[in-house]
């Protein structure tokens, strides 16, 4: 017999999506970047500040849709979560827009 509880098992599928949810954002918001500094070589796109206002942009639409659909209330979600989702879209929108940068992939 499973020793797993339903509320062990809910917090469970409730992590995985909000680590999907911010994975994904991070990667859209890499190929946003990509996108907006198309025109510039790689050079000049790393240090384009318009790259990192979507990322700062794809960090902070997520908190209040997050609420929104109910996966955690306002009570739930404390300081480790808004660390974790900002540290989780930052680090896959770093690898992947690092990675279209060296590609010089356009868009």
């Amino acid at each position: 017999m499973s020793t797993e509880s339903i509320s062990d098992r809910h917090e469970h599928v409730r992590s995985i999506g909000v680590t999907a949810f911010a994975a994904f954002l991070g990667i859209g918001a890499a190929i946003a970047s990509s996108m907006l500094t198309g025109d510039l070589g790689p050079a000049e796109a790393a240090g384009d500040q318009r790259a990192l206002l979507v990322v700062v942009g794809a960090i902070l639409v997520q908190f209040p849709l997050i609420k929104l659909t109910g996966i955690y209330n306002d009570d739930e979600l404390g300081v480790k979560h808004y660390l974790f989702i900002t540290f989780m879209t930052f680090s896959l929108w770093f690898i992947t827009w690092g990675i279209l940068l060296t590609s010089e992939f356009t868009g």
